[in-house]
């Protein structure tokens, strides 16, 4: 290099020197550099440098590219402006040449094969780039001011096809990867002995500071290795060496960090493509594993022991202990959890690990690492190495001890009014009338407002102010659900036939076809699961059908049928509850089913590497059979699925899941078959028996606790008694039954009920008499029907008083 340097110095510069001239001027004295008076001057171009010096240029033959503008520096490292820089390109041996490369003396505007010149009429020079098909590897070199840049290598080869990346090479003769080439590395030698059959390589592979990427597998956090590449032209020759340096850029930064040199660094979990920048273009090269947890587990740290129950009083932090391992048992830091609580309105669960009872209740706390925020993948790789998929904690159990008051909201999909109540207060509020009579009604987890569906529009309520707040009239339809963070709402339209998933900003997010019966978020809201039925427009009745609708922020839109386990025969559903943790659903039906989150891979390319792909059967059965139900519900404990039918006899079922649904990773694809082993729930019916006192035409409802001691059960019928059951931690629990009391007259059966937040009430709107019943926890902690029931007089369009059988509430502090 530097015979080639002094060469084209002789060639082309004349280095001037300082001279030193007295008189009489009163120009500023020159000051040299070297501090006496003869020598270069300070303020004088000293050297200058053109980027990027050690990588240089690639260009595919006949490729035009621009030589990035030069910077000047005098010998005191201050920057100096040239007025203007002469290019012209070199062997390296120091020989001018213009067939392999070629560059325009003025603008260094670059030609990988030469200029025209001279070209004549009325062409002008250096605009077309003639391709001479010659590879090899040219220096630029920029002069100004009477100094040289550095040589700038420009790497010239047939076009680029194809980009993979590989397991570093051990062969550069008949395997080159850029790890044989001259230009692999910063820290390597400019030269080396090349091979002898001109493929431009080093004989041997260049040393790498690092080890090879795997290629069959993840890498664990912080751990690195070195990428390589082979790089093959259109002819399918492997031009590896010819290219120059590449660089890599990984589509996910948070991934994987990878320097000048290739040494990648894993850093969060999940897989990304890589790209490789060769020939001023970028090219997908392959891509990068950094290992999922296997297992996240969670503990309260109660005095010196940790715990998975805790009690915490309202208002009072409580962290939460996270131990996150890899299959390498490496600790894992830095992952972007979710925190999910199973009753968010009464125990939020904050993103720093950590849960601030807000009011009285109790609540089940657990750490999801959920794609794409945490552990994401491409979605033609979900499921290979585990990336991909979501890993769900062992739940913490909150206990929040106390009790609050509530505020209400009372309507009926007969009437035109809803009246608040608050129970802080001695008397009802005023009723409001609304445009429409209302088909449903939610409220918003932080409690500011009620949403109604009908059959004309969307209406929304103020809660803070009690007032009707918007109105859309381009979401008609019932409301469903609404997501746990209170962005969005599952409408379902049955005169259109969609399903819409709309912003509560107040617009359609996006939407499927087809006509919703229920719904339900998981915790995180990035995922909602929705029953289908078949709206007949002669009755106006939506029954039950076997299809099944699931939305998720990662995958999208994935509808699919419910069939009995390992088989195909249809399951008609109608209804659906999350799991505790939220590692999949169960729905009511004929059977009572379950699904898993856990979406079961195919791996295509076999044996598995980080270059094959996958398919994906998404939710896919978990093999539950249980008895049939109509409405159904999980408890917080994560212990139970409860749920009640009125076919062939109004009964009731309680499906265990002891000891809890699978937490923690999902079932690895095996990288050999490049199949998937079913995720699948552990069940078994703990108790099955008649509702007792009771005539029901239709299940309304069933409502547990947040505590997990009790639930409620409503219906259509007759009976004037709350059916309840009370689970046991073990075994079959105990069925029992609320009279209701006559205070306003002669109820005739509960058919619809909100839990309040602290579990001391359950009201219960009864048609028969027209009212709300409090039934309230005794100090046995029992549940009686002994407070006067509230008339909330709402009236039809006739003036008739009419049954309130929607129920909404949130909770509000006590005044006493």
């Amino acid at each position: 290099m530097r015979r080639f340097l002094t060469l084209v110095f002789l060639l082309l510069f004349t280095i001037p020197f300082g001279v030193s001239i007295s008189g009489c001027s009163k120009k500023s004295a020159t000051v040299f550099c070297n501090g006496g008076d003869t020598g270069p001057a300070v303020g004088q171009v000293s050297n200058i440098t053109l980027q990027p010096k050690i990588f240089g240029v690639s260009l595919n033959f006949s490729q035009i590219s621009q030589v990035s503008a030069p910077s000047a520096v005098d010998c005191k490292g201050t920057t100096v402006t040239v007025s203007s820089y002469t290019y012209a390109t070199f062997l390296p041996n120091g020989q001018p040449d213009m067939t392999i490369a070629d560059v325009q003396p003025t603008t260094g505007r670059l030609c990988a094969g030469t200029w025209n010149r001279n070209t004549g009429g009325g062409i002008a020079d250096f605009t077309t780039c003639n391709p001479t098909n010659k590879s090899g590897t040219v220096y630029v070199v920029a002069n100004g001011g009477g100094v040289s840049s550095n040589p700038l290598p420009v790497f010239v080869h047939p076009v680029v096809t194809n980009v993979t990346l590989g397991p570093l090479s051990t062969d550069c003769v008949n395997d080159p990867a850029t790890n044989c080439s001259p230009a692999a590395f910063d820290t390597q030698a400019s030269t080396c002995a090349q091979t002898t059959n001109g493929n431009g390589c080093c004989a041997v592979p260049v040393p790498t500071t690092a080890t090879a990427a795997a290629e069959n597998g993840c890498v664990s956090q912080s751990v690195t290795s070195q990428l390589a590449a082979r790089v093959v032209a259109g002819n399918g020759a492997n031009i590896s060496c010819q290219v120059g340096h590449l660089s890599y850029a990984p589509q996910t930064a948070a991934i994987v960090t990878i320097d000048e040199n290739g040494v990648a660094t894993a850093q969060q979990p999940g897989s990304t493509v890589i790209t490789a920048n060769i020939s001023n273009a970028g090219s997908s090269a392959g891509f990068f594993s950094t290992c999922p947890p296997i297992s996240i587990s969670l503990t309260a740290p109660v005095g010196t022991t940790p715990s998975t129950s805790v009690t915490v009083n309202p208002n009072n932090v409580q962290p939460i202990n996270v131990l996150a391992i890899d299959k390498n048992n490496t600790i894992l830091t830095g992952l972007a959890l979710n925190f999910e609580s199973t009753t968010p309105t009464t125990i939020p669960a904050a993103s720093a690990a950590s849960v601030t009872p807000i009011f009285p209740g109790a609540a089940a706390i657990t750490a999801v690492c959920q794609p794409p925020t945490c552990n994401p993948a491409p979605f033609n790789q979900i499921g290979l190495f585990g990336n991909g998929k979501a890993i769900t904690s062992n739940p913490v159990l909150v206990t929040a001890p106390g009790t609050n008051s509530t505020n209400l909201y009372i309507a009926s999909t007969n009437s035109f009014y809803l009246v608040p109540v608050d129970f802080t207060q001695p008397q009802l509020g005023s009723p409001v009338r609304l445009p429409y009579q209302p088909n449903s009604m939610v409220i918003s987890n932080d409690g500011s407002t009620v949403y109604m569906g009908s059959s004309f529009e969307l209406m929304t309520f103020s809660a803070t102010t009690n007032s009707l707040g918007a109105q859309d009239t381009t979401v008609p339809g019932s409301v469903l659900a609404i997501s746990p963070d209170g962005s969005t709402l599952v409408i379902t339209d049955p005169i259109r036939q969609f399903v819409y998933l709309y912003n509560t900003t107040g617009s359609i997010q996006t939407q499927y076809g087809g006509v919703g019966t229920h719904a339900v978020f998981s915790p995180d809201s990035t995922t909602v699961y929705i029953t289908l039925g078949n709206y007949d427009a002669s009755t106006g009745v939506t029954n039950p059908n076997n299809q099944l609708l699931v939305h998720s922020t990662f995958t999208g839109w994935y509808q699919t049928q419910t069939t009995l386990p390992n088989s195909t025969t249809p399951v008609n559903t109608s209804d659906v509850a999350i799991g505790v943790p939220s590692v999949g659903a169960f729905f009511a039906g004929s059977n009572t089913t379950a699904r898993s989150y856990c979406p079961e891979a195919t791996i295509v390319g076999l044996p598995a590497t980080t270059s094959s792909t996958t398919t994906n059967l998404f939710y896919p059965d978990a093999a539950v059979l249980g008895p049939q139900t109509d409405r159904i519900a999980t408890t917080d404990d994560g212990q139970h699925v409860l749920g009640a039918t009125v076919t062939p006899s109004p009964t009731f079922t309680d499906l265990s899941t002891a000891p809890g649904l699978p937490n923690n990773e999902c079932p690895e694809t095996n990288t050999t078959t490049g199949l998937t082993k079913p995720q699948t729930f552990p069940t078994s019916t703990a108790f099955t028996g008649p509702l007792p006192g009771i005539t029901a035409t239709a299940i309304t409802g069933v409502l547990p606790t947040s505590d997990s001691k009790i639930a409620f059960i409503t219906y259509q019928g007759s009976g004037a008694v709350v059916p309840t059951y009370t689970p046991q931690a073990t075994g079959a629990g105990t069925l029992g039954s609320i009279p209701l009391s006559t205070a306003l007259g002669t109820p005739i059966a509960p058919v619809a009920g909100v839990v309040s937040a602290d579990n001391q009430t359950f009201f219960a709107g009864t048609s028969g008499d027209n009212a709300v019943h409090l039934i309230t926890k005794q100090t046995d902690g029992t549940y009686k029907d002994t407070t006067t029931p509230i008339a909330p007089k709402l009236p039809d369009v006739n003036g008739n008083i009419v049954t309130p059988n929607l129920l909404v509430q949130k909770p509000r502090k006590a005044t006493s």
